[in-house]
């Protein structure tokens, strides 16, 4: 019975890997899509957001399996529900890389972002790719130290956010309301990436050393 359990256990933690990988390049593609007014590489960031929810449930059914048939407690019990939440985090990134996506369609043929909002954004898709790589690399070798990281980088995305922000409000801004909705809008759901991919990472801290993060 034990030796099922961990292979179920290592199955729930592969697909938390699988979704982590998911939504990474999930908004790497957004991005592209953002920038270059790529309709096709949107497009398939937003078919590919049901493969995310799917992979989501799988984990939601297993851990449920495994609590009604294990009954498990201490460890086992704190694996599972650390497997839970940071699902339902992974889940909410893929949302919001589809957001992103979305966007980049609804302002087709023209790029979503004017040019000097490129480098802000393109910064802050470099953070979310980066927190999104350690998710994966914790997910697959539980690492406390390397989860805590992401504390940093979301300090980074919280910097970038700022200085949209400062863009956006100056007087100088030639792009009107819409644009400046959008912006703002975009600039919530890299954040917002960030956020939950800290939350992630405090669920591994939880989970390697017993203390929440």
């Amino acid at each position: 019975m034990r030796e099922e359990f961990r292979i179920d256990l290592n199955i729930v933690s592969q697909l938390l890997v699988d979704m982590a990988e998911a939504v990474q390049v999930a908004m790497r593609q957004a991005t592209k899509a953002l920038l270059t007014a790529d309709r096709r590489a949107a497009e398939g960031v937003i078919a590919r957001d049901a493969e995310v929810d799917s992979i989501f449930r799988q984990v939601e059914e297993r851990v449920g399996d495994l609590l009604a048939r294990q009954a498990p407690v201490a460890t086992d019990l704190r694996i599972l529900i650390t497997a839970l939440h940071v699902a339902a985090d992974l889940e909410r990134m893929g949302d919001l890389a589809d957001h992103v996506a979305k966007t980049a369609v609804r302002r087709h043929p023209s790029p979503a972002v004017p040019a000097e909002l490129r480098g802000v954004f393109t910064e802050m898709a470099a953070v979310a790719d980066r927190m999104a790589a350690k998710i994966a690399g914790v997910l697959s070798k539980p690492d406390a130290t390397l989860a805590a990281e992401l504390e940093q980088d979301d300090d980074a995305m919280d910097d970038l956010h700022r200085r949209l922000f400062a863009i956006l409000l100056d007087d100088e801004w030639p792009y009107g309301v819409e644009t400046a909705i959008d912006a703002t809008l975009l600039g919530r759901f890299y954040e917002r990436y960030a956020d939950h991919a800290v939350n992630a990472g405090r669920r591994v801290v939880y989970l390697v050393t017993g203390e929440p993060a």
